[in-house]
């Protein structure tokens, strides 16, 4: 912002102050830059040394619900982040993964947020939603629908993204019918759309007691390693990667 002409007498007389306390040790540069021609210290803090700025290349987002947010969890600990640190240790650090999972979030409540995802550049995009939709028994032509133009949208934005549809299963209690057409919404959609295809995000997780919080749904830490595990099978191939 702009200084205005009341302020600058006052930014004059603090740096004349300082002048005079810092008898010649320090310079007083109006525009913030004070290190010209000097040395920085070599003791100084870690915490206060700049990062090294990451050289993105290729984005990856995780576009989901609370499996993707990480429930209950510290997002360190949920399987984007872990992904994130496994291309790291491989030296592919111009990978960037993006989490964009919000608990709780519905197909409908996906739809109404994608522009907004998708104002950064994404090259791959992982759809984990639905498994709400299925749990409160909403009607799955509405889902599918919801799914699809999720996935069109994004095509539509990015001709050339990868997209990675993950698979997930509901309980039994919705009928045998809903349960096997939710179960085939998946596939289909990755076929129509050209997709990867998981076939079931929480393979190894579900229904383990020690891999997944008290509600028996969401993954622990341990589970959020295993889901990592699952995505990378399927991930690593489009990203290029060799372990």
């Amino acid at each position: 912002m702009a200084e205005t002409n009341f302020q600058k007498p006052k930014r004059w007389l603090a740096c004349c102050l300082s002048l005079v306390v810092m008898a010649g040790l320090a310079a007083c540069d109006p525009e913030g830059s004070s290190n010209s021609g000097k040395t920085l210290s070599t003791d100084t803090p870690e915490a206060q040394r700049p990062s090294p700025k990451r050289e993105t290349s290729q984005v990856v987002v995780f576009f989901g619900n609370s499996i993707t947010a990480g429930y209950e969890l510290n997002p360190d600990d949920a399987f984007p982040a872990i992904l994130q640190r496994r291309l790291d240790s491989l030296g592919m650090a111009h990978v960037r993964v993006v989490n964009a999972g919000v608990s709780g979030e519905t197909s409908a409540d996906g739809l109404g947020r994608i522009a907004w995802t998708l104002k950064q550049p994404v090259n791959v995009f992982v759809l984990e939603l639905g498994g709400n939709d299925g749990l409160r028994g909403l009607a799955l032509e509405e889902t599918r629908t919801n799914l699809d133009s999720i996935l069109t949208i994004v095509r539509r934005t990015y001709p050339d993204v990868q997209l990675v549809v993950a698979g997930m299963e509901i309980p039994p209690n919705m009928g045998p019918q809903y349960t096997r057409q939710f179960r085939e919404m998946y596939p289909y959609l990755a076929t129509k759309h050209q997709a990867t295809l998981i076939p079931f995000l929480l393979e190894a997780v579900a229904a383990e007691p020690h891999l997944n919080l008290d509600d028996g749904i969401h993954p622990n830490e341990e589970g959020h390693l295993l889901v990592a595990e699952t995505v990378w099978t399927y991930l690593s191939p489009l990203l290029g990667a060799a372990e």
